[in-house]
């Protein structure tokens, strides 16, 4: 008697591994998070694998749209050890790519209530380098100490009840 066929798992069931490059912690302090948004970016080829290394940094980056195009400014990639003539400017500013209608979308967004697209994550989504992004709008001094209060009272709750367990 011959044994049934096993199934084959395909890729799309499987949840595709993520390696995070680097991460924008800031941004989540500074402003108040509203929407979320995955796009990817065009890279040169030294670029790619200076990421690989880990070697890019989101600080002060922010997004934004010109002629219909979403772009990143002042994202930080470090040039490649071993690419030479090859490298690249390490602060240039770079395509995010996104469909048309998203870009529109979030373009009616910012215009209407005044709010900033920031970078949030660098990551690779298995070989393509994605970017995380947000609509946000900054907080106010007050509102930051807003929530440092509760994220510390959160954490005194949290020590009593594992003590008294």
């Amino acid at each position: 008697m011959a044994k049934a066929p096993k199934k084959k798992e395909t890729a799309e069931k499987e949840k595709p591994a993520i390696k995070v490059i680097a991460e924008n912690r800031r941004a989540r302090h500074n402003y108040e998070l509203l929407e979320f948004f995955e796009a990817g970016i065009e890279l040169a080829g030294t670029e790619v694998k200076s990421m690989r290394q880990g070697k890019a940094n989101l600080q002060d980056s922010f997004a934004r749209i010109d002629n219909g195009e979403l772009w990143l400014f002042n994202c930080h990639v470090s040039p490649y050890d071993h690419g030479n003539r090859f490298n690249h400017d390490p602060i240039r500013k770079r395509r995010l790519l996104m469909h048309r209608r998203e870009i529109s979308k979030i373009k009616a967004r910012m215009q209407e209530k005044g709010l900033t697209l920031v970078p949030l994550k660098l990551f690779f989504k298995r070989n393509w380098v994605k970017v995380d992004l947000a609509l946000a709008r900054g907080k106010h001094l007050y509102d930051k100490r807003e929530s440092i209060a509760k994220r510390e009272t959160k954490r005194q709750l949290d020590r009593l009840v594992k003590n008294v367990r």
